[in-house]
């Protein structure tokens, strides 16, 4: 049999687009890639830590983890606040700035990770001593602070930031951090060891696609590639698959297409100029997502097995024109 191929991902945000995400991976390891570290922004932080665990010793299968994705019980991630549900929409709007607590996501992923034998990022240490220090973990998850209004990756960031051990934090706590879409689940709340409180929230406001997470920056060349795989729609035609509602703006006229412009370029503008980059580009699985709303947590079965089915041809189509050679001499050179 022959070894494994070493590989790095980086997943982005897209709520239940992240089907998607799941197809392409479960593709890139069926063609014999092994991964050492996952990099994911909300969708992608929930598959990444999952896939992450599950590196730990190969744990699961690639046919398990296709199931996990399509047997996923989404309508249950929306759990208002209250017993009715649209009272307790409005009132978890107003008074706890989200529609839904996100307690259901929180402890699914608690769940599911505890039985790959994950608490504690400490579980998902690494010793590779080429990997600079705080920074040896399978799994790195995109958060924004709004608080001290920056992008921190935890666990990366837990001890620069808060002066905590990055070790003793909960992974689930992380990932349901960069879940928090704002407005829609509750934020989490993080208190650093000198009793500042943070409010977290979903790591797309900042950065939905941060590819270059595992990149080197010392002179040296990377030992094994790192692919993205994106599920974010091509601007401009799918704002209103970004965003739920904001291409209803569209209605009130000029100024208020150039409202709903501004909102779409905030949140992803960021990310789609660096995919514009070629050697990003030339790295990046991009999944059409655009048959499926990225809130859409009814999604039913049929169209939950499509969108995995085009992540999974995505990836499949990416890796028959990939050359890890070609691609360090035409953007990696090094003296």
């Amino acid at each position: 049999m022959a070894a494994k191929k070493p590989v790095d991902l980086v997943l982005s945000g897209g709520g239940v687009k992240g089907v998607g995400l799941v197809g392409a991976v479960v593709a890139i390891m069926d063609a014999g890639y092994s991964v050492k570290r996952v990099s994911g922004v909300s969708a992608g932080s929930l598959v990444g830590s999952i896939l992450a665990a599950a590196s730990n010793g190969d744990q699961l299968t690639t046919e398990q983890i296709k199931e996990l994705a399509l047997t996923l019980p989404y309508p249950k991630f929306r759990d208002p606040v209250g017993h009715l549900p649209f009272v307790g929409r409005a009132w978890g709007l107003l008074r706890e700035t989200g529609m839904y607590r996100g307690d259901f996501a929180h402890d699914w992923v608690r769940s599911e990770l505890k039985n790959l034998g994950v608490s504690t990022f400490g579980d998902l240490a690494l010793t590779d001593k080429q990997i600079p220090a705080g920074r040896r973990y399978r799994l790195a998850v995109t958060v924004t602070d709004v608080t001290t209004g920056q992008l921190v990756r935890l666990p990366w960031d837990y001890r620069r930031v808060y002066g905590l051990d990055p070790d003793d934090q909960p992974v689930a706590e992380a990932v349901r951090a960069s879940m928090s879409i704002p407005f829609y689940f509750r934020p989490v709340s993080l208190t650093s060891a000198a009793g500042v409180t943070s409010t977290l929230v979903d790591g797309g406001v900042l950065s939905n696609f941060p590819i270059d997470s595992f990149d080197r920056f010392d002179g040296k060349p990377p030992r094994w590639p790192t692919f993205g795989v994106t599920v974010v729609p091509n601007l401009p035609e799918g704002n209103d698959q970004l965003i739920p509602g904001v291409g209803a703006l569209r209605l009130l006229g000029p100024p208020s297409v150039l409202l709903e412009q501004l909102i779409t370029t905030m949140f992803v503008g960021h990310d789609q100029t660096y995919l514009n980059q070629p050697w990003v580009s030339a790295r990046a699985i991009r999944v059409d997502s655009t048959s499926v709303n990225f809130l859409d947590f009814g999604i039913a079965r049929k169209d939950a097995e499509a969108l995995y089915a085009k992540g999974y041809a995505a990836a499949k189509e990416f890796l028959s024109t990939w050359n890890w050679v070609e691609y360090l001499e035409r953007f990696r050179q090094f003296n």
